[in-house]
């Protein structure tokens, strides 16, 4: 609510307080969108590496996004040390889900470094009109967490 202004002016710092409330109770969609402020410095302090904690909870309870999360931190070595072996493992699970960022960041990881050319990974992934492979979502839409 507060964070995508339903009922009540937009307010960061009130959806995170009301997120962390509920990731603190196991809640997975709430990990995930607190993981996500954290990332972009939504109502808290950019911090790369409580992202990764939040989405690391979240994706160890099978929640997608946070798997892609997960996975991208890997790529991009944010928040964690970049380890193409553990963006592969978490991009997988996601993708095997149906996360069309996480089934293009692999199609990418998997084709052999070209100089300047869309990969066929990227090509297919384009073609389908996805266009922010390996961007964190600016706010979690995708059936995460709407409490706050």
């Amino acid at each position: 609510m507060y964070r995508d202004a339903q009922g009540v002016p937009q307010d960061y710092v009130e959806a995170a307080k009301w997120f962390r409330k509920a990731a603190d109770q196991g809640l997975v969609g709430a990990q995930y969108s607190l993981g996500v402020a954290h990332m972009n410095g939504q109502g808290v302090p950019q911090d790369y590496a409580e992202a990764v904690k939040w989405f690391r909870l979240a994706a160890d309870q099978g929640f997608a996004e946070a798997q892609a999360s997960l996975g991208v931190a890997y790529i991009q070595g944010q928040g964690v040390p970049q380890d193409y072996a553990e963006a592969v493992k978490w991009c997988r699970k996601a993708a095997d889900q149906g996360i069309a960022r996480a089934q293009g960041a692999l199609g990418l990881m998997y084709e052999p470094r070209l100089s300047g050319r869309l990969t066929n990974g990227m090509r297919l992934y384009v073609s389908h009109g996805h266009s922010r492979l390996l961007n964190f979502p600016s706010t979690p839409d995708d059936g995460a967490c709407a409490l706050a």
